[in-house]
């Protein structure tokens, strides 16, 4: 085999100042043809710091290893070199681990030597092309392609996108216009992506990383469904939220079923509280009470019914004008 080439430093920030535009995305790693399959041990083979990939089906991931028992791997992982005869993961977690479960000694791999930008990127653009992928990786991975591309935090990208946004809508910001070349590449990585646009991305998938944790979880092992997972999530009671998302997976639960069990489970808002009346309406609802008295002299009283209902009524106004709290100072108003 021959030696490794010593992988290259990513350029400092300071000399990133300039974006590029991502066109094509991985066209400046195509131009470094790989070297030729290895074979090397999975002692030799190190894990990125960062993986853009953090669930992987149990189901899935039995059958594979069922499968490298059988036949062995059949597609060589592809890594980069690192110091001492040893090499960090690019691309092939999967294939890592069902190796490793399966008792495999060594693993065929691609080794192409590459920056920590380009194995980060590389392995970023080969996640987001999987068939199974949910909206929570596709998020988290388009995010973080922007950050690389854009060479800022993700909190900045998030501000940039938000900003840009508004910027679309007419609306004014507190910063400054979005400059060109990073609004250009915001728009290259989404067109080279294919997926959705920007203003989509932003509108409908950046909120779904504010989704509470365990609802976020279960989105992103693919247990729940996205639009029932943002409905479970309007629910602010930790305990209650956490019971219904399991009943919603549990029992398969409709997107209605779930909308009418956070609607019952919602709570109910404090009534408002009643304006004091003025002396004018205490006045003018004693003067009714005074009519009401003189009204139960016509009254037919014999009338079972009628005698039944005036009781309870009776009753009901007793209870009212003798609570304490309820009592009204005379405020020098005639009776």
């Amino acid at each position: 085999m021959n030696s490794p080439r010593q992988r290259r430093k990513s350029p400092p920030a300071s000399n990133r100042s300039k974006i590029e535009k991502p066109v094509g995305l991985l066209t400046q790693l195509d131009e470094n043809p790989p070297e030729p399959t290895n074979t090397i041990t999975l002692e030799q083979i190190s894990l990125p710091h960062s993986q853009p990939r953090r669930y992987f089906d149990p189901e899935k991931q039995r059958q594979l290893v069922e499968s490298v028992k059988r036949d062995g791997i059949l597609q060589p992982l592809l890594v980069r070199p690192l110091e001492n005869k040893r090499y960090e993961l690019v691309a092939g977690e999967r294939r890592l681990r069902a190796a490793q479960v399966a008792g495999l000694a060594e693993v065929p791999v691609t080794v192409r030597g590459m920056t920590d930008a380009e194995a980060t990127l590389y392995a970023l653009t080969e996640n987001l092309q999987r068939e199974d992928l949910n909206p929570v990786e596709e998020t988290e991975g388009i995010l973080q392609m922007l950050v690389l591309q854009l060479a800022r935090s993700s909190e900045e990208v998030k501000a940039l996108l938000y900003r840009m946004q508004k910027e679309s809508q007419g609306k004014r910001t507190a910063d400054n216009v979005i400059g060109q070349a990073e609004g250009e590449t915001v728009q290259a990585v989404f067109e080279a992506l294919g997926r959705m646009g920007w203003d989509s991305f932003v509108a409908n998938r950046l909120p779904l990383l504010n989704l509470p944790r365990e609802v976020l979880e279960a989105l992103r092992q693919g247990r729940i469904e996205y639009t029932k997972a943002r409905e479970i999530a309007k629910l602010k009671d930790s305990s209650a939220r956490q019971q219904l998302l399991e009943d919603a997976i549990a029992q398969e639960l409709s997107l209605s079923q779930i909308r009418e069990q956070v609607k019952a489970l919602k709570p109910k808002p404090a009534p408002e509280p009643l304006p004091t009346p003025t002396q004018q309406e205490i006045k003018h609802t004693k003067t009714r009470l005074k009519k009401l008295y003189d009204l139960t002299r016509e009254a037919n009283l014999e009338n079972p019914a009628i005698h039944q209902k005036a009781q309870e009524l009776i009753s009901q106004l007793e209870a009212l004008l003798v609570t304490k709290s309820t009592k009204v100072p005379d405020n020098g108003v005639d009776d």
